[in-house]
């Protein structure tokens, strides 16, 4: 298992405006706070205060893991994150943003030779101005799900007429999904979740153990598992015709029997990203109050406290969201 260093000692301001505190994964398993220069934001840049970021329990616990293929491009060292909201310190005389406007980040790309695929995760950033998404100022650090939910609207988008039978998984990626198929006039799915620890928290939905399902009618599944094996699982119990949208992080190859998928005619989907499209689709479901996002931040902390809640967010099982918090690093 990879160790961290228990505590970060760094100063609360910054002597120089064009540098920032950064979360830098050295290799994997090797996380520091480094102090970072910024790149000179142009005229179609905004420079950002970070508020919050979110820590991703697919992609940055693969690169934290070191399971993160070669093949996607990421390398060491990097700045993790890709789920930010903050506010706009400067704005380019071509962007469309004034001082103090709320905005979420998706990651970003402002630290030189440190490797910033995704490079949110850091007290400011210069961001195009076309890449970031104004966010209602009420939604405050929630605002940091957006990429989530945005994740979750794609893969309903992948199934039958947007409508899910079947979760797998109820971490907040499961539970988006849910909220989201019942925002947009769906019947409510059923969730599976093994761990009795996350099985609480439906809101108009039910989670149940799997060990006790016996349905194999099932017409749509979106699995958010990540489980290599669960696939011929899960096809298992489509019924003809059905579909199955893989929409976890999946470290290890997926394999499943072909015959038995073939008396089904199911169609399998891929769809673990989002377009710009779900974003605005889910922005307009929070910022009316149709999609709810309580209760899904569960663990919050300081940004000098990064190792433990990289650790909490990787290992307990009670952590459905962690967050740093970077107000007062600017």
């Amino acid at each position: 298992m990879p160790t961290i260093a228990n505590r970060f000692d760094v100063p609360k301001e910054l002597s120089v405006q064009r540098e920032a505190l950064a979360v830098v994964l050295n290799e994997p398993g090797c996380i520091a706070l480094n102090r970072l220069a910024l790149c000179e934001p142009g005229d179609d840049d905004v420079v950002v205060d970070i508020e919050w970021s979110g820590i991703s329990t697919d992609a940055e616990r693969l690169l934290w893991s070191g399971q993160k293929p070669a093949q996607s491009g990421f390398g060491y060292p990097v700045v993790p994150g890709y789920e930010s909201v903050g506010r706009i310190r400067e704005a380019g005389s071509s962007t469309r943003f004034t001082l103090g406007d709320r905005v979420f980040v998706p990651g970003a790309r402002c630290f030189g030779s440190t490797s910033g695929h995704l490079g949110a995760a850091a007290s400011r950033l210069v961001v195009p101005g076309a890449q970031v998404v104004p966010v209602q100022q009420s939604l405050e650090e929630s605002a940091v799900l957006m990429a989530l939910a945005a994740s979750a609207q794609h893969a309903l988008n992948a199934t039958e007429a947007g409508s899910v039978d079947l979760v797998v998984g109820h971490g907040v990626l499961g539970r988006l999904i849910a909220r989201i198929a019942m925002a947009n006039g769906t019947e409510a799915p059923v969730v599976w979740e093994p761990s009795a620890a996350r099985r609480d928290g439906a809101d108009g939905y039910t989670v149940i153990d799997p060990a006790f399902d016996r349905r194999r009618d099932y017409r749509s599944i979106i699995d958010t598992s990540g489980d290599s094996q669960l696939l011929e699982r899960l096809i298992s119990r489509l019924e003809p015709s059905g579909n199955l949208v893989l929409a976890g992080c999946y470290p290890e190859p997926l394999s499943f029997a072909f015959a038995p998928a073939t008396q089904r005619s199911l169609r399998i989907s891929v769809a673990t990203d989002w377009h710009p499209d779900d974003l605005i689709a889910v922005k307009g479901l929070a910022e009316t109050g149709c999609l709810s996002l309580d209760d899904l931040i569960t663990h919050r902390c300081p940004a000098e406290q990064a190792s433990d809640a990289y650790r909490t967010a990787f290992s307990d099982p009670g952590c459905l969201k962690m967050i740093l918090d970077w107000r007062g690093y600017q």
